[in-house]
């Protein structure tokens, strides 16, 4: 494909033109790397270099509606439209962690660290050490199933390197925000830890610079973009809703609605508990995920050992239940049992003892059952020592460090880790621990019975049929009696591995359970009634337990997420539904030093929020098609309260002729713009504009902020608006029309194009040449 080229200077350079298979929805550059991410209109996720290889590609199965990277490149995160968000490994793209934080379709995700290293904070606690590693070997595994691949199970995939890429201590403090179609805003913690949620319909919002008993809300929102700030401390929100305004205390139902107040709004949410408390919030995400974590493993390890010794006891019972139906059918009143018993003992062998022994099981039978069994019991302590119980002992190693942290009130209190709930959550975990000790001792008593039990019945075999029996194992006649009284129709290991209903207990003897209850006072707990309950039960009470008790910082750090300013950008048609709106937005933050800030008293190099975003046509008859840029906004609180603003806002009008496709910010004070012409026809497809625009050479105009909110603040600017000239920016001339999205790394000076005929262009900055050849 030939590009015609305007005379003069060229600003950027074609790095190269490929063909894709399918239409690009939506691509992300992966922060540290030359890596692109892109999503396919089937919902395919490709991962290229910037040499066009490509290096895997990953189908999900369910629509993909957002992405992003984490803030290390180690790792992508994929919001799907059920509500799920999947982590995936960018070596392989292999599952790391899948969550269900929302209901429905994830629409946007953002993913930022603190720069600042753990314990940087001058006086504040220095850096924790995870000390588990000090105590245990490596965490336990989740137990594979022979013949069963983890993606069949449900688990996710697993290796060294997955979990190293999850590991809390593997990375800086980081937060994970998503936003979904409903209103809903969740915030996790290295994208793991749930830490806190909010609804933007109930959420109350004031202005700093109205009467503060007004409330105003934002009915049906629907979130468009989230960007957290790089100090962690601010949240910038887009999102589409109808702003109702409502005196403190009065029902909604009640609220002043007004059809002017229904369009584009930005929201600053302070999120500054998140920096505050960086060190406490790391600590506790870092145990509590690992926690869950190992959870897992102790719940596909019941699941697997429940399994393979119920498939073990359907081949015993498969071949032993036949004995019964010849018993009846030799008229006998007796019942197996009895029978084995008697042939123990010495009496005449029965018809239907002598059929069984010698025609229905045979000595195959027998050794298929008594493999089966033993195999089974082989593999259930396996299961036990390799992945259970190790599993157990570093739950409850990481909740007693918890509880140790939930003692220091003054610190951790404030994120809500309460002392009493963790307390019952490290008894829980010290119950289980108990009932894992109880199973071995029943597991191992169990299979030796019938270890004895079947090394009898092969002796019995072998008489029958007049062979010799001398090279066969002994055998214990009092066990044996105990193994036909007591757990021949009795499965005590099956029991314990069942979850049972809520009032049914275990049965122990009294004397069993009195000194149980000895011993438990003595240690300090006040759960005695452990041991009637199964080894599942138990599992399932302490699941309860953690749950309780990491809700409660979930729980306490939503509540102080608060809302501190809202600016209406502008309206939207009542009747327009807010899911079919497709706005290019962009949001950034910059250290920028250029922006005057002493009439707040900001400190040098404070960090400033920019904000681009098309303006729609309808807005404004007299801007057919412009781009607002706003910036100083999430600062802008702060300054009212002394008499000042640091809102400034311009408005950029498109060359006649072209529209908007696709905006991002590029560097400090660059955005790039990505125009189509308006006049493309099936014969003449047009062309496009590829620009960038130095913001700092742009008129900035400050925003008053009194007065409602429901007044649209781009109407205080549209008389100074700005026509965009192509000398006002480096301009690319593409000679057809091209398609959202558009892909910009600030690091490597690239930018993505898609065309609308399935072409992937790349183009670099004069500048960056010799950078992108580095690269290749």
């Amino acid at each position: 494909m030939e590009i015609d080229e305007p005379q003069g200077t060229i600003p950027f350079q074609l790095q190269f033109d490929k063909p894709i298979a399918s239409q690009i929805k939506m691509a992300e550059w992966n922060p540290e790397k030359d890596l692109l991410a892109m999503v396919t209109e089937d919902s395919k996720i490709l991962l290229h270099r910037f040499n066009w290889q490509r290096l895997w590609t990953l189908s999900p199965g369910r629509c993909i509606t957002s992405l992003c990277w984490r803030p290390d490149g180690k790792a992508i995160a994929i919001g799907l439209e059920d509500g799920t968000i999947s982590l995936h490994d960018v070596e392989n793209g292999k599952l790391l962690k899948s969550i269900k934080s929302h209901t429905v379709a994830v629409v946007c995700l953002n993913w930022e660290e603190d720069g600042r290293p753990m314990g940087d904070h001058g006086n504040d606690i220095l850096t924790y050490e995870d000390r588990t590693s000090r105590f245990f070997p490596p965490a336990p595994r989740i137990p594979r199933i022979a013949g069963l691949s983890s993606g069949d199970a449900g688990f996710m995939d697993e290796n060294e390197e997955s979990f190293q890429e999850l590991s809390a201590s593997h990375q800086c403090f980081n937060i994970l925000c998503s936003g979904d179609k409903d209103g809903i805003i969740c915030f996790s913690i290295f994208g793991i830890f749930s830490i806190g949620k909010i609804n933007i319909h109930k959420f109350p919002i004031r202005t700093p610079s109205l009467d503060k008993q007004i409330v105003y809300r934002l009915l049906d929102a629907s979130i468009y973009k989230v960007a957290l700030s790089n100090n962690l401390c601010e949240l910038i929100v887009l999102c589409f809703g109808e702003l109702v305004e409502d005196m403190v205390g009065q029902n909604i139902e009640s609220s002043c609605k007004h059809d002017s107040s229904v369009g584009l709004h930005c929201l600053l949410l302070n999120t500054s508990i998140f920096r505050n408390r960086k060190n406490e919030l790391h600590q506790v995400a870092q145990q509590a995920s690992n926690i869950e974590d190992l959870m897992e493993v102790v719940r596909a390890s019941l699941s697997l050992m429940h399994k393979q010794w119920s498939d073990a006891m359907h081949t015993f019972h498969e071949k032993f239940d036949s004995l019964s139906t010849l018993i009846i059918d030799h008229g006998l009143d007796s019942n197996p049992q009895e029978e084995f018993l008697s042939l123990l003992g010495g009496a005449r062998i029965s018809p239907p003892i002598h059929q069984f022994l010698v025609s229905s099981l045979g000595e195959v039978g027998l050794k298929r059952v008594s493999k089966s069994v033993d195999t089974a019991g082989k593999e259930l302590h396996r299961v036990i020592r390799e992945h259970l119980q190790p599993a157990v002992e570093i739950i409850g190693f990481r909740i007693g460090e918890l509880k140790g942290l939930s003692r220091w009130r003054t610190r951790y209190q404030s994120i809500g880790l309460d002392e009493e709930l963790i307390h019952n959550a490290t008894e829980k975990a010290g119950m289980l621990l108990v009932q894992v000790e109880r199973f071995l001792r029943v597991l191992a008593c169990v299979t030796y019975l019938f270890q004895n039990f079947f090394a009898w019945l092969s002796r019995c075999v072998r008489l029958l049929m007049s062979e010799p029996s001398d090279q066969l194992s002994p055998f214990n006649s009092e066990l044996l009696v105990i193994f036909l009284k007591f757990l021949y129709e009795h499965d005590p290991v099956r029991q314990l591995l069942e979850k049972t209903e809520e009032n049914h207990c275990f049965e122990v003897d009294l004397d069993t359970i009195h000194r149980f209850e000895e011993l438990v006072r003595f240690g300090g707990f006040s759960d005695t009634e452990c041991l009637r309950r199964t080894l599942a039960k138990e599992f399932d009470q302490m699941e309860h337990s953690f749950k309780e008790a990491f809700s409660m910082p979930f729980t306490t750090v939503s509540t102080k997420i608060r809302c501190d300013d809202l600016l209406p950008l502008y309206p939207t048609p009542l009747s327009l539904p807010f899911a079919s709106l497709h706005v290019p937005t962009s949001i950034s933050f910059y250290k920028d030093a250029s922006v005057d800030a002493s009439a707040c008293h900001a400190p040098r190099h404070r960090l400033v929020d920019y904000i681009t975003f098309r303006v729609p046509d309808e807005f404004s008859s007299d801007i057919p098609s412009s781009i607002g840029i706003a910036r100083g906004f999430m600062h802008d609180s702060s300054c009212i309260e002394k008499g000042n603003t640091s809102l400034e806002a311009v408005l950029l009008c498109i060359p006649q002729g072209f529209h908007c496709v696709d905006l991002s910010l590029y560097k400090e004070s660059q955005i790039v713009l990505l125009l189509n012409e308006t006049t493309c026809t099936s014969e003449d497809p047009g062309k496009s504009l590829l620009m960038i625009v130095q913001t700092c050479d742009l008129p900035f105009v400050p925003i008053s902020r009194c007065g409602s909110p429901n007044f649209w603040k781009l109407h205080d600017i549209k008389d100074s608006a700005v026509n965009l000239q192509m000398e006002d920016g480096k301009v690319r001339c593409i000679p057809h029309s091209v398609t959202a999205p558009l892909a910009v790394s600030a690091s490597r000076g690239v930018a993505f194009v898609f065309a609308s005929r399935r072409r992937a262009l790349v183009y670099i900055l004069e500048e960056d040449e010799d950078e992108i050849s580095d690269m290749e």
